[in-house]
């Protein structure tokens, strides 16, 4: 059976992410920071990225896109571009929150999380219950099981670590890559179409520019 090549890709934080891999192999990645300007970079940037990784758009079995939770218009631009390619190229598009990616690849019992704007943050404890992400704040983190001092990842990591006697550690791979590693397994699941994850209202008015369309 070949290897499913994925193209995975990012714009929910202040960066713009993306990878290419077919099956578990790396062929290009590509992480700039960037406070502004997502919408215009994204599509140039996946372009390069298949011309280092010798691909083409008909190459790709997948698409994997990050869906959050983090900046509302980021999210919104990558998940838009997401279901657009995957409608164009006739493929899945799988969606993969921050959090899951950010906490792939560490064993045990973790903790990640994202900064949420000036109110606080978003935190999922993966304990192989079924705890689900929340907006918080360092005083009303979630509880954590007795005995149980879990590995920190992400936002205010030492600070969460220090509320749960637990460590600090960075991901185990960037992030582009990690959302295209949990992307890969999925590809056998009828996974519905990728949508923002949002845990909580916007902090602004909505900007008066038009923000992409969400296909339904």
């Amino acid at each position: 059976m070949t290897d499913p090549v994925i193209l995975s890709f990012d714009t929910s934080g202040p960066h713009c992410a993306a990878a290419l891999l077919r099956g578990e192999t790396v062929l290009a990645h590509r992480f700039e920071e960037m406070a502004r300007g997502q919408a215009e970079r994204l599509f140039p940037l996946l372009e390069e990225v298949l011309a280092e990784g010798q691909a083409s758009w008909r190459d790709l079995t997948a698409i994997g896109v990050g869906i959050g939770p983090g900046n509302f218009t980021g999210i919104r631009i990558s998940v838009s571009a997401a279901r657009g390619l995957a409608l164009s190229l006739d493929i899945p598009a799988i969606g993969v929150s921050t959090l899951e990616a950010q906490r792939f690849g560490t064993d045990g019992v973790v903790v990640s999380s994202v900064q949420a704007g000036r109110s606080g943050l978003y935190v999922e404890v993966f304990d192989g219950g079924g705890q689900t992400p929340l907006h918080c704040t360092l005083d009303s983190l979630p509880a954590m099981r007795d005995g149980v001092q879990p590995t920190c990842i992400g936002a205010m990591a030492a600070e969460i670590a220090d509320k749960y006697a637990g460590r600090t550690a960075n991901p185990a791979y960037p992030l582009a890559i990690s959302i295209a590693r949990v992307a890969g397994p999925r590809l056998a699941l009828d996974n519905p179409p990728p949508a923002p994850l949002y845990l909580k209202a916007a902090d602004a008015a909505p900007s008066r520019d038009a923000p992409p369309v969400i296909l339904s």
